[in-house]
């Protein structure tokens, strides 16, 4: 069969960084990505050029010496108890074998996991800084890149000691490009700030081995529906399209305090340990 033509729109660097300027994104903010490059139609330069058009509009010029700063999760779930993994999961008998021999998380090697190829793009792009957390890091590009990267707790991964907050301290905003509210990680801030379960997370030692640490519960079940609720209640959400891409652009902080709110009332958890 012959292969169907491509599906637009057509979408450029400059078309994006148009686009991204008109729906409010301003040079010099710093701003957490979540992103989709299906969403967006025929991209030209795929994700490469979907960087260079969040750079362009933030003012970075894609060098991260001046202008705004971006970043994004460079989450790497794959480092965990295979005791855990649903999908797919593993046959039992090889759960120690893989904790024995699972390599330890490498900020300039691991690759990102789970969270589309914008991400990994950003991870690799020259100047880019990533934060230390082995399952839940942050890469970011420009001028507050080490400033939102730096000092990510080992037993903190979405909470005080996590670039989230430090996000939400230098007024960051969200941008979600062709994604859903299930995939906002600030609301994970707000997880940490009320009544939550803790567990104990498995995963490679530094320098070889496993180790188990106790942490916050996090789970984004019902994240949609909280984020529905934000932006009926909060007029605070710009939306738009971006290519074809469904876009929101919304302050962190406003975010993540309706979620603080929101979730004590609608998702009360019981302690797990």
């Amino acid at each position: 069969m012959p292969t169907p033509p491509p599906t637009g729109p057509l979408v450029t660097r400059d078309t994006l960084a148009q686009q991204l300027r008109a729906l409010g994104v301003k040079p010099g903010e710093t701003l957490l990505a979540h992103t989709s490059l299906s969403s967006l139609g025929w991209v030209n330069g795929g994700a490469v050029a979907v960087v260079q058009g969040l750079l362009d509009a933030l003012g970075t010029g894609g060098k991260g010496g001046t202008g705004g700063t971006l970043v994004v999760p460079t989450q790497t779930g794959d480092l965990s108890d295979p005791a855990v993994w649903q999908h797919p999961p593993v046959p039992e008998e090889w759960w120690p074998t893989i904790r024995a021999t699972m390599p330890e998380y490498d900020p300039l090697r691991t690759p990102s996991r789970g969270v589309g190829v914008i991400p990994e793009t950003v991870r690799n792009w020259p100047g880019a800084l990533r934060s230390a957390h082995p399952q839940t890091s942050f890469a970011a590009i420009g001028p507050r890149a080490a400033e939102i990267t730096e000092g990510h707790a080992p037993d903190c991964r979405l909470g005080e000691q996590s670039p989230l907050a430090r996000l939400e301290k230098l007024d960051a905003r969200v941008l979600m490009l062709g994604t859903g509210y299930a995939t906002c990680t600030a609301f994970h801030l707000a997880e940490y700030r009320i009544p939550s379960p803790r567990v104990a997370v498995g995963r490679p030692a530094p320098g070889g081995g496993w180790e188990e640490v106790t942490e916050v519960s996090i789970t984004s079940d019902r994240f949609d529906e909280l984020g529905y609720d934000f932006e009926r209640d909060r007029p605070v959400v710009v939306r738009g399209t971006v290519g074809a891409a469904e876009t929101r652009l919304f302050p962190m902080a406003e975010a993540v305090a309706y979620a603080e709110r929101w979730l004590a009332v609608h998702r009360p958890r019981e302690e797990e340990i």
